[in-house]
């Protein structure tokens, strides 16, 4: 088994019975066509059950977490705990990125960091981890990996709305954003925005895209803000 993989199981806690899932789990579809392995082989059925999987746990999650929660807040909850950006959020803070199998394509355009491949890879992982231990071990690790910390995370990928909701409650002036900086090749370029209330400036952020580093720049200004007691 790849030596890497190894070191994700010890990073999730879990040593799988049946190490060709989790290997298959890490497969992205262009290392499967560059390999010219069968197409079942990437792990997009793996994505597939894991969703399912993740959807029942999360709403079971919020089920019994939101005692009087009516049917209809509960679906927009879940959606935004297990939408892409939540998703992707997820799989950094363990490094899933790392561990993937890409077509030289894919990684020469940064397909790492790509939120949509990433957020995938950690459902293809769910589901691996759900046929090689059971539900309950993939109960443990959706708990343990994706609804752990939920407020932290919800404010960074709602960031920009919640700073909107700050800055009204109590500036009478306005949020923008501004473009301050990008590098590297088409391919794979960063930019750097700052966001500023009124004139002054509260955070900047770098992101692969102009709408990520905006929303880095959001939750750099909300932890401005909270440590001058302004929520």
């Amino acid at each position: 088994m790849n030596q890497d993989l190894k070191l994700l199981e010890k990073k999730i806690g879990y040593t799988f019975n049946d190490r060709h899932l989790l290997k298959k789990a890490m497969i992205h579809s262009s290392y499967a066509n560059e390999k010219h392995l069968p197409k079942y082989e990437c792990n997009e059925r793996l994505e597939f059950l894991g969703d399912a999987v993740l959807e029942i746990i999360s709403s079971e999650f919020l089920f019994y977490e939101h005692k009087k929660m009516p049917e209809g807040e509960l679906t927009k909850t879940r959606a935004s705990m297990v939408c892409e950006p939540a998703l992707a959020f997820c799989a950094r803070e363990i490094g899933l990125g790392e561990y993937l199998l890409l077509g030289k394509g894919e990684e020469a355009t940064g397909g790492r960091k790509r939120d949509s491949i990433t957020s995938d890879a950690l459902e293809a992982l769910i589901g691996a981890v759900y046929i090689d231990g059971g539900f309950a071990s993939a109960k443990e690790f959706v708990h343990q990996f994706v609804l752990n910390d939920l407020e932290h995370k919800k404010l960074f990928y709602d960031s920009k709305t919640i700073l909107q909701e700050i800055v009204q409650a109590n500036f009478a002036e306005g949020v923008s954003y501004h473009l301050v900086g990008e590098e590297g090749p088409d391919h794979d370029k960063s930019f750097q925005a700052v966001v500023k209330i009124g004139e002054e400036e509260y955070g900047s952020g770098k992101g692969r895209t102009k709408k990520a580093a905006e929303q880095k720049a959001a939750y750099q200004a909300i932890l401005a803000l909270h440590n001058k007691n302004i929520k």
